[in-house]
């Protein structure tokens, strides 16, 4: 027993050669993600990838919203945007927070030590007596370039955004859904849209929610109704439910309809220069991307009257634009279609034949997709092979048999959709929207018939522009899709590539370096092949769409040649009568 008990360890003593117990991982947990929720983490995605971009992505969504619902109702658009300037201070005082003093100053992120002041003081001294010596030297004194300040997070900027237009309205019982559910909508259907995502002011709610935490306002009032629907919320991210705070009718004071929303956030308003906003329309780095979006949708929407202003504590740079309606032409309103059987996948045949009120198979493939007649329509059931019939039902096919019917649709024949469902600006608008804005020395036109790139019909239409008012020299692109501007990633867009690399422009008499030329397109489709994240730019990759842009900028250079010609050909012989008379 002694032996035995002598091999033991004391057990005061711990244990040598012996690796502790590795811990047991957790089981991991399935989580799910509501769409509010997956938005609000990739924000990046809709657009809001920084203050500056959240500020302007929040204008062009509620606008958009603002032109759809007008046009809805054939309403001549009349849209007014203020972005209100709101300092810290105010913005606690709106939240009821209590400014406190610093106690410890080294804790913040903008803290600046006695040593490096003191270097900062002595760098501007500097650079004071550089400049009062080439002053008297009288060399040219460059500006100093302004302080960009000390480092530091912050001093975030507010706004409040507000956007009212004439439009449809909305019903009364359906606001609180329409702003606080993402991804639920009227323009799911297959149809043109301004629309990238669906998520329109939504994104700025939750936006607005993350950054700082107040509701949205909506007032609305619909025609026919003696009331204005109010309606305050916010959106409970994790639930993808609308939280509200006031829901009530109100009384009507004046003849309305329309939509008011107004929505505070943290943003960025870019530099901008007092005396280049009212017509550079070129000079990005002068201006603010909001400016030339509302710019270029003046040219594009030249029916449409955009009241912009912008409040600000400081005079200088509070400012009120007003883009004047030039035509009561508008374009017809974008109609809903039904899907070409060329551009379907299989999730979409199953989602079909869930929705479709049609019984048989026969009435379903001549119903539920463009260009299949009835005889059509037999001849295709006849060559899925001997298990399919016209009169069968069409809820009774198995998943085999809809691969077989996918798989004839990708391998079959079908005449092109035609581009009746499409709303393009009409060459009428673009030439007067282009004049009304850039007051070119010339300008021409072109819109193209439709084409079609993976079952979905397109149409192209381009103007180029000669000279102008406050025009730089060279080219100047400006890109539309579905008849709303484009100005981020202009590089690898194909208006640019084909202006830039796939047109001749000194066989049309146009010199690009030096001339001042404006190269307009804009494309309308059921579907425009954005590519990227923020869906900014249309990519380069589509022979279909390449070749009808290069087209289209061909035919409106061959009509300023002419033009340049005869003028060219009207000054010689000026000259040449001058010489005479001489």
């Amino acid at each position: 027993m002694e032996a035995r008990g002598s091999s033991e360890s004391p057990p005061d003593q711990p244990k040598r050669g012996k690796s502790k117990t590795p811990r047991k991982a957790k089981d991991s947990v399935l989580k799910q993600k509501s769409p509010a929720e997956f938005f609000a983490e990739n924000k990046n995605i809709a657009g809001f990838d920084n203050p500056g971009k959240c500020l302007y992505t929040t204008v062009r969504e509620l606008v958009e919203n603002s032109l759809d619902s007008a046009e809805s109702i054939s309403e001549l658009p009349a849209v007014e945007i203020t972005i209100e300037e709101i300092g810290k201070v105010k913005f606690n005082s709106m939240i009821g927070l209590v400014d406190r003093e610093r106690v410890d100053e080294e804790l913040y992120d903008d803290y600046e030590t006695a040593k490096a002041r003191e270097k900062r003081l002595a760098k501007a001294a500097r650079n004071q007596e550089i400049q009062a010596k080439n002053a008297a030297l009288g060399k040219k004194v460059k500006e100093p370039t302004p302080s960009k300040g000390m480092k530091g997070r912050g001093g975030a900027s507010f706004y409040r955004v507000t956007c009212k237009d004439n439009g449809r309205g909305m019903p009364h019982d359906d606001i609180p859904n329409m702003f606080g559910r993402v991804l639920s909508g009227t323009k799911y259907g297959l149809r043109q849209t301004r629309g990238k995502f669906g998520l329109g002011a939504k994104m700025a709610l939750i936006w607005s929610k993350m950054s700082t935490g107040l509701p949205i306002d909506i007032s609305s009032s619909m025609r026919g109704q003696n009331y204005v629907s109010f309606c305050r919320l916010d959106i409970d991210i994790h639930r993808n439910l609308p939280h509200i705070h006031i829901h009530e009718k109100q009384e009507k004071k004046e003849e309305w309809h329309g939509a008011e929303i107004q929505v505070v956030i943290e943003g960025n308003w870019t530099t901008y220069r007092v005396r280049s906003y009212v017509v550079d329309l070129c000079r990005c780095q002068n201006s603010s991307k909001i400016l030339h979006y509302m710019r270029q949708m003046a040219v594009i929407t030249p029916y449409a009257q955009f009241v912009f202003k912008f409040v600000s504590d400081t005079s200088d740079k509070s400012m009120t634009i007003k883009f004047a309606r030039r035509t009561d032409v508008m374009p017809p309103v974008p109609l809903e279609t039904k899907h070409h059987p060329s551009s379907v996948d299989l999730l979409l045949i199953k989602r079909l034949i869930t929705e479709t009120s049609k019984q048989n198979l026969l009435q379903f493939l001549q119903h539920e997709f463009v260009n299949i007649s009835k005889a059509h329509a037999e001849r295709l059931i006849g060559e899925m092979g001997p298990e399919f019939q016209p009169k069968m039902l069409i809820k009774s096919l198995t998943d085999q048999q809809i691969v077989r019917i996918h798989q004839l649709f990708r391998q079959a024949k079908f005449e092109d959709p035609v581009g009746d469902c499409l709303s393009p600006a009409g060459e009428y608008n673009l030439r007067l929207g282009i004049i009304k804005e850039l007051h070119p020395d010339m300008v021409a036109t072109y819109s193209g018939s439709a084409q079609v790139f993976e079952g979905h019909p397109f149409i192209v239409e381009a103007g180029v522009s000669f000279g102008g008012k406050d025009v730089k020299q060279g080219l100047n692109i400006f890109r539309f899709a579905n008849r709303i501007p484009l100005l981020f990633e202009q590089g690898a867009d194909v208006v640019t590539r084909t202006a830039l690399k796939r047109i001749n422009w000194t066989s049309y008499k146009i010199n690009q370096m030096q001339d001042k030329i404006g190269v307009f397109v804009s494309i309308v489709s059921t579907k425009i092949p954005f590519k990227g994240t923020g869906k900014e730019y249309i990519g380069d990759d589509i022979t279909e769409i390449a070749t009808a842009v290069k087209y289209a900028i061909q035919q409106c250079c061959i009509q300023l040649k002419n033009k340049i010609v005869k003028k060219m050909q009207a000054r010689e012989q000026q000259e040449r009568k001058r010489n005479l008379s001489k």
